[in-house]
């Protein structure tokens, strides 16, 4: 099967043998309305999936100056074709998703703009979105040594936990990022997570934890840190693609998955690249979604595209048919 024809499988319109690419035209063929009575779980779309249509040409900025501009400028980012605003527009009319996982980069000078929230909220709310969670990243390491700044890194998140509850969401994304030995970094974290924890219980927030690098990517680590923190708000998000500790070391994916579940306030599905019968050419998705099945959740499953061989829009098309097939084919088990 030819990438033309993989593409029309999918119901993706094409033209002149590659993707529409412009967003916001709604693609015939793209609507499942009513698949999701089939599946156990909901599908939400994570924004990530979306970076190179917002980012555009600042994706090529080494980390540094990348990094700069988002403390200073975010706005400069945004070179791409689509505008963040109107990500739940996009999802719905787009996708036909009814759910969406915003990433906090992309809103890095708006958390307490209290217009531009009202407008992302009504936005959602007119399409008949629901906001799920949003992911926190660049805001320091909640597990970092230094006591004061793992404090601030604790409080730089109070304004996503705000925006989170004023938006509708159940959680807040963040990482465990820490160092020191294995003891020394899960006590670290705990301490960080418990404490933004604490202050996320009064906005009735979840705080979730992705296996995200380093020693959050090894699943018993993550295990004896969430079980540290102890605390009914802090759980995990795994991530089915996120398993590498390091550039020599991994973690089983699918043992992963199973012993991060039990913890789980939400499933992220990462796909990079699909065989020819419209599979994840490199991880078992039938396994995994049985594994969260198996754990009894039911929740939203994310989908988040970082591959390079489809388009953002062919890349998520593919991963919401993948979604479906297998939970339709579990749902018969």
């Amino acid at each position: 099967m030819d990438r033309k024809t993989f593409l029309k499988s999918l119901g993706v319109a094409t033209v002149g043998g590659a993707a529409l690419s412009g967003l916001p035209l709604t693609l015939t063929g793209c609507t499942t309305e009513g698949a999701n009575n089939e599946l156990f779980f909901d599908i939400s779309l994570a924004q990530w999936s979306l970076n190179r249509s917002y980012y555009g040409p600042s994706r090529e900025l080494g980390w540094d100056e990348f990094g700069r501009l988002l403390r200073e400028n975010p706005a400069e980012l945004y070179q791409g074709d689509i505008d963040p605003l109107n990500f739940a527009q996009h999802a719905r009319q787009r996708y036909d998703i009814g759910a969406i996982e915003y990433v906090n980069q992309f809103y890095f000078d708006k958390a307490e703009d209290e217009q531009y929230l009202n407008e992302l909220k009504n936005i959602a709310d007119n399409e008949g979105v629901k906001s799920v969670l949003i992911m926190c990243d660049a805001e320091g390491n909640l597990g970092d040594p230094d006591d004061a700044a793992r404090q601030q890194a604790v409080e730089n998140h109070y304004k996503w936990v705000n925006m989170a509850s004023f938006l509708g969401c159940h959680s807040i994304r963040v990482n465990a990022a820490s160092q020191g030995t294995y003891d020394e970094q899960m006590q670290r974290a705990a301490d960080g997570l418990r404490n933004l924890s604490e202050y996320a219980e009064s906005e009735n927030i979840g705080v979730i934890v992705e296996n995200h690098g380093g020693l959050s990517s090894n699943a018993q680590w993550l295990v004896g840190t969430i079980q540290m923190v102890d605390h009914p708000n802090c759980g995990t998000l795994p991530d089915f693609g996120n398993f590498n500790i390091s550039q020599t070391e991994s973690y089983d994916p699918y043992q992963g998955t199973e012993e991060l579940m039990p913890y789980a306030k939400g499933v992220s599905a990462k796909t990079h690249n699909f065989d020819a019968e419209g599979n994840e050419a490199d991880k078992d998705y039938l396994r995994l979604m049985r594994i969260v099945k198996d754990a009894g959740y039911t929740g939203h499953v994310g989908i988040e595209y970082e591959g390079n061989e489809l388009s953002e829009d062919e890349g998520i098309k593919a991963t919401k048919a993948l979604l479906e097939k297998v939970g339709r084919e579990l749902n018969q088990v």
